[in-house]
């Protein structure tokens, strides 16, 4: 059968009755769900049903390390309707249905990834077999992509696990691992790799002889176990229910503000799949899937996971002959919190040994605890064990000289941002290090060409800009000057991927890209403070609009003084537009460093939390609640923020309109249901955005004056993404 119509499943009928149907979808490195797969399911199992020698089924993987990763997302994008895309929702059910349904026990053995229509398919199963291997993962991640799950999923996880699990799986897109899962529920058993589909074919044989067991806690059982009498309580009676799920969309709001409808239609459909019966609730799943993939908020954050697909073949140079060197060993200097968060992920992630360098040996010591501390938090959580953890911490090594650095291919420097002091430390490497060793420079906002001005070889000095905490930020902004070696730049990809991190490559320039963004909206925000608008409501204003963090409370984060000084590198660089208002540099003579000294713009320590009201008598302001509203703060912020990336656009800064959006989300928090600030653009339109500019620079000042790209692209009815785009570096005339 497989082999007439090169279908994804094939069978292997075995002599004890049980038989493998086998998925391994034809050319794909993994299983995903195509639009042929209901009718490709249909006839398997019609065969299966009809053959009397078939007592019981396991379905289990042809590729190793994966079982199904998902629907194929590509799908959803060829749906023009919404009641097209309900459509393909319905043939999902229709497809579980039979799975659910079919008269013979049917098991799964999951071997790796097993995520949104994969654990759909494992749930319609009568049981389910996971292994134990670290690439097993089981999730519904739909949220993620603004969507919930669209073949029975909404319906089926809570019923097997109960309502609070499945919300939490379903509303955060969360992933577990097998031992996680059978904790749940989710799977049966929990075996080694090698075996889970023999063990999953006694389970099925079994099943087969002495029929599907029901998954069914007592009532004694649920009033002896805490988490179960609460499930009882809540969902099986109509103001347990309501209470549950006003909680749960309390909860959610104060996360999300609303700003992501999935996670609001996943309570919607689960509430009535509760209420009204399971036909109900798969009838609510279908109809609101197709609402969903019609939705902007979908299509946007659909558009980050291809833009991070496509970011993944991606060398970072246009050459496809130039291929990046092999790296066996990285050179760190400076051992604080970022040269040891660079430290680890080299070693855990990238499996590349560091020699990590500090001026003397207590900062060494510091980088390697701060080191140690990561990796026994994965110990604690049972991502690793005490064995492997002792291994990984041997991989990196302290040193206060440059002893082991003439073996490092690739070394960063994450000293203070002083550019003597960089430049000085290029001129050591390139003395210790090897002949053509590639000097990377983790600063945020000095020009990589300045610090490129003391080498011997400038086309081997390259930006390699990390976001901290380094291990939990995913970014890496690549700067490259004009004279930077391409090989150099597809090396330094390569080894920033090997770190787990999504990378972009941009030009050289004071605050390349990512702090060049940021600095204006932070600028903004002051410029609001200082009119008058209270702490509080800048920050509110922010969340709401979507991003993670107010400007605020960012200042705080970041340091107020490391604040000052990138603005004083902006300020030099683009004149006025990035000049902060008058007062501002009062904090910085009050000692106001923010969190790290525990005085700010808000409280800290066993102080009341809040704004600390002091500072407004720093900064010469009186507080007016309501001077602005919410609107005008989180547009004239976001603006700053958009019009910037628009000029680094038509600069020639950035390659293209998709690593500027992936570099504002992943690095600065820009609302990932809003696609980045080139999709908001699109979204919006160029025209309604330069009225917006236009209006704010006669009532507010020059600073929103509008980027050149943006007038034209007004004019001539231009987009970023889609069919009539404009190129990088390049004023449409």
């Amino acid at each position: 059968m497989s082999d007439e119509k090169k279908s994804a499943l094939s069978i292997d009928e075995r002599d004890d009755g049980v038989a493998i149907l086998w998925m391994d979808v034809p050319g794909e490195s993994m299983n995903t769900l195509k639009e042929d797969f209901a009718q490709e399911f249909a006839e398997a199992f019609a065969h299966l049903e009809t053959n009397a020698n078939v007592k019981a089924v396991v379905f289990a993987s042809g590729k190793k390390g994966s079982f199904i990763a998902g629907a194929n997302i590509d799908m959803l994008a060829r749906a023009k309707s919404a009641a097209e895309a309900s459509e393909l929702s319905r043939q999902g059910q229709k497809a579980m249905d039979r799975i659910e349904a079919f008269p013979k026990p049917v098991v799964a053995a999951i071997d790796g990834a097993c995520l949104g229509g994969g654990l759909e398919v494992a749930l319609a199963c009568h049981g389910r077999v996971a292994s134990s291997s670290r690439k097993t993962k089981l999730g519904l991640p739909e949220s993620q992509l603004g969507l919930l799950p669209g073949a029975g999923g909404t319906q089926r996880c809570p019923e097997l696990i109960g309502v609070q699990a499945a919300l939490d799986l379903m509303l955060t897109g969360k992933q577990v691992d097998a031992r996680k899962a059978k904790k749940l529920g989710l799977v049966d058993e929990v075996v080694p790799s090698a075996i889970v589909v023999e063990v999953a074919a006694k389970h099925a044989k079994k099943y087969a002889e002495e029929g599907v067991p029901k998954r069914e806690v007592g009532l004694l059982e649920q009033l002896q176990d805490s988490s179960e009498l609460t499930e009882l309580a809540l969902t099986k009676n109509p103001l347990g229910r309501k209470v549950l799920f006003d909680q749960a969309r309390k909860k959610l709001h104060e996360k999300t503000r609303g700003n992501y409808p999935a996670q609001d239609r996943i309570l919607d459909v689960v509430k009535i799949g509760l209420e009204k019966g399971r036909a109900a609730g798969l009838e609510a799943e279908a109809t609101h899937f197709g609402e969903l993939v019609m939705s902007p908020e979908s299509a946007a954050l659909r558009s980050i996971y291809f833009a991070t697909q496509a970011m993944k073949k991606d060398s970072g140079v246009d050459d496809p002959e130039v291929k990046p060197r092999e790296v066996s060993h990285v050179g760190m200097l400076g051992a604080g919190l970022m040269g040891a968060g660079i430290a680890y992920v080299t070693t855990a992630l990238a499996k590349t040994p560091v020699r990590l360098k500090d001026r003397d040996a207590d900062g060494v010591l510091s980088g390697l605890q701060y080191v140690r501390g990561i990796i026994d938090k994965r110990v604690q959580r049972k991502k690793m064990t005490p064995m492997d953890a002792d291994e990984l911490m041997l991989q990196t090594t302290g040193t206060v000289d440059y002893s082991g650095f003439h073996r490092c291919e690739v070394v960063i420097e994450a000293v203070f941002e002083d550019l003597e002091l960089k430049r000085k430390m290029v001129k050591e490497v390139e003395a210790a290090g090897p002949e053509d060793v590639i000097f990377a420079s983790n600063t945020s906002s000095l020009p990589i060409g300045e610090i490129a001005e003391a080498s011997m070889h400038p086309e081997t000095v390259i930006g390699m800009h990390y976001f901290s905490p380094v291990h939990k930020m995913p970014l890496l902004e690549i700067i490259v000057t004009e004279k930077t070696a391409d090989w150099v730049t597809a090396t330094c990809v390569e080894l920033g991927k090997k770190q787990g991190k999504t990378v972009i490559v941009v030009g050289d320039g004071p605050g390349f890209y990512t702090t060049r963004i940021l600095a204006p909206l932070m600028n903004e925000a002051a410029h609001i403070l200082a009119e008058g608008a209270p702490i509080e409501e800048i920050d509110e204003a922010m969340l709401d609009f979507g991003f993670p963090v107010g400007p605020i409370k960012l200042t705080d984060e970041v340091g107020i003084d490391v604040g000052a000084k990138v603005g004083k590198v902006m300020q030099k660089a683009f004149g006025d537009r990035m000049t902060p208002p008058a007062g501002m540099e009062k904090l910085v003579a009050d000692d106001r460093k923010g969190r790290k000294n525990g005085r700010g713009f808000y409280l800290y320590g066993d102080k009341k939390k809040g704004v600390d009201e002091s500072v407004y008598g720093v900064l010469g302001v009186k507080p007016k609640p309501g001077a602005l509203s919410a609107e005008e703060i989180a547009w004239r912020c976001t603006l700053q923020m958009v019009n910037e990336a628009c000029l680094c656009f038509g600069q020639g800064i950035l390659r293209s309109a998709r690593d500027g959006d992936i570099g504002a989300i992943f690095g600065l928090g820009f609302p990932p249901f809003r696609g980045g600030p080139f999709r908001f653009v699109d979204a919006v339109g160029a025209r309604e955005v330069v009225r917006k500019l236009q209006n704010f620079e006669k009532r507010v000042g020059p600073r929103f004056a509008p980027a050149p790209i943006l007038l034209a692209m007004a004019e001539k009815n231009l987009t970023f993404h889609g069919e009539n785009t404009v190129t990088p570096g390049e004023i449409p005339t």
